[in-house]
């Protein structure tokens, strides 16, 4: 009867149960409204009191726990805020403190010795009477550009993106790095006195601005290229070394003052963090170099910016005898230098390919016999006249001017070059290397222009005493050009991985091209000058007939570039 009745019960729950349910009516869900608004996310907490320190202050690459999460939406503690305590010292713990020397590496020394070696250029033009060097090149960029360095640097700090040092420990880098760039660059000009190639002032070797530039792009290099990416590098130095070429083209310095220039800068850069790491050690510290290990197997690809010195065939010999001249034009050429960027990809530790921007300068030696040569022509028309009293008669001007401008001093070659890459690595820093290389070389010419000034003669006026317009006269005397062509490359280079992403290179890079070098000698400027009805009537030819002698040769030229680079690997 128990059992009976507790069945009869469950029964008769069940179903009113089941009753209520035929009663409920469907759910209906409604959306609410959704209203977009910005929030910061200020906190993270990841189940940790504290992640730390290592290296630059990354904690990407270490393995956290995540276990609670939670978000504060109210509080804003990783904003990036401007950074204006300029006296205030701030460390960061767990830092790592650089040595005395920890980060010398010498590069600039080089760079300086081959200055020196380079240096006996200056005596290839020497200042004479009546002729000078004058560049069509002009810009006023470089006297901005040697402190683009520092610019970044400031620049970068006062918008809060930390470096690696505070303001304090910064600026006493940074004031040493110049105090003592300054100190030897002053002492070395006021000692050598040497003399400008647009002859302003005795002041030219070493180079100021360079010296000036490069002390900026190691600051930018230590602060942010070594802690942060190595392109703020590739910046500061690509743009120092754009300053020494626009200064050896503006015609204020000689390669060899900008050569001397960079490795002074180098150094005195480097020298002020030395200096700083032994007084500061630990303190005003906010990050360390990028961690990792150098290596030269595991980053061969790279992006380098290079300086070096050329040697090779330097010579042209221009047959004048078959012209019916006294004496051959054998134009004899001094060391170049070669400004490169260069870059390649390695698709293993081996093989990769790239390419290679080089532009080389190989300056004349003597320009004293061109122009000797060009005063001879002045002169034996003004014997003429003095011999003969009907060619002076017959004279339609009185010249009382002549100067002769250098407008290029030097052959210049534009080559770009791309090809094979080859990398044999001898230890985790040191690798051999090589590349086979294809490209185009374009030349710039050598040319010496003539300027001729003086009054026409009207009827009636007395020989010597000339009453007419005054006129003026200029032409292109001498000029030297090489067609463009295909060139052949090859080179071996040591490289030295430094830290991680950043190596040194010394290089010794071989080229071959075969050209065809035309010169043009144009005496007719003189003759025009002096009696300018006679050539109304004439057309080209006929003038180039008369007053113009052409030659040209074709000769293999044989380049070798010694010089080394700054590299960023990847």
């Amino acid at each position: 009867m128990k059992l009976f009745l507790i069945t009869m019960l469950l029964v008769l729950s069940s179903q009113a149960n089941a009753d209520n349910y035929l009663e409920m009516k469907p759910i209906k869900m409604e959306v609410p409204e959704m209203k977009a608004e910005l929030v910061n996310v200020s906190e993270v907490n990841v189940g940790l009191t504290e992640v730390p320190e290592m290296g630059m202050g990354q904690a990407d690459e270490q393995e956290v726990n995540t276990t609670g999460m939670s978000l504060n939406m109210n509080k804003s503690s990783n904003t990036w805020k401007p950074d204006f305590a300029f006296f205030k010292s701030r460390t960061k713990e767990g830092l790592k403190p650089y040595k005395f020397m920890d980060d010398m590496t010498f590069a600039g020394v080089p760079l300086f010795i081959a200055g020196i070696i380079a240096k006996s250029e200056k005596n290839a033009f020497k200042q004479q009477t009546k002729h000078s060097l004058v560049t069509n090149f002009k810009t006023g960029i470089d006297d901005y550009t040697q402190f683009f360095g520092p610019a970044a640097v400031v620049g970068l700090k006062l918008g809060g993106y930390e470096g690696r040092s505070d303001w304090p420990r910064l600026l006493a880098s940074a004031g040493m790095g110049y105090g003592i760039m300054a100190l030897l660059v002053n002492t070395i000009k006021n000692s050598a006195k040497e003399m400008r190639p647009d002859g302003s002032t005795a002041n030219s070797w070493p180079s100021g601005h360079t010296a000036t530039a490069f002390v900026g792009a190691t600051l930018l290099h230590k602060e942010y290229g070594l802690t942060r990416s190595p392109w703020f590098s590739v910046a500061g130095y690509g743009v120092a070394t754009a300053t020494g070429v626009m200064r050896v083209l503006n015609n204020r310095h000689w390669i060899s003052d900008v050569l001397s220039g960079a490795g002074i800068g180098m150094v005195s850069g480097e020298l002020g963090y030395a200096l700083c790491d032994l007084l500061f050690k630990g303190k005003g510290l906010l990050r360390n170099d990028i961690y990792g290990s150098p290596s030269v197997i595991d980053h061969p690809s790279f992006f380098s910016i290079s300086m070096g010195v050329g040697f090779g065939s330097r010579d042209l010999d221009f047959n004048m005898e078959e012209m019916g001249f006294a004496e051959d034009m054998n134009m004899k050429f001094k060391a170049s230098t070669a400004v490169s960027a260069e870059g390649a990809y390695f698709f293993n530790p081996y093989i990769g390919v790239g390419g290679r921007l080089r532009v080389k300068s190989t300056p004349i030696k003597g320009w004293n016999n061109i122009t000797d040569f060009a005063w001879q022509d002045v002169a034996s028309i003004y014997e003429m006249t003095e011999l003969d009293q009907e060619f002076m008669d017959d004279m339609e001007t009185e010249i009382n001017d002549v100067d002769f401008v250098i407008e290029s001093d030097h052959l210049t070659e534009f080559a770009a070059d791309l090809g094979a890459y080859f990398n044999l690595p001898l230890s985790d820093r040191f690798a051999l290397g090589s590349k086979l290389l294809v490209g185009r070389s374009i030349m710039q010419e050598l040319s010496l222009d003539a300027k001729m000034a003086g009054k026409e003669y009207k009827p009636g006026d007395t020989k010597g005493n000339p009453q007419g317009n005054e006129f003026s006269l200029e032409w292109d005397y001498f000029k030297v050009m090489a067609n463009n062509t295909m060139k052949f490359g090859t080179g071996i280079s040591l490289t030295y991985a430094y830290k991680k992403n950043f190596s040194w290179k010394v290089f010794l890079d071989y080229d071959v091209t075969r050209k065809k070098y035309t010169m043009e000698y144009n005496y007719g400027g003189i003759p025009l000058a002096m009696f300018p009805s006679a050539f109304e009537n004439m057309t080209d030819q006929e003038y180039m007939d008369n007053f113009m002698m052409t030659k040209s040769i074709n000769k293999t030229m044989h380049s070798f570039v010694l010089g080394a680079s700054f590299a960023v690997n990847f």
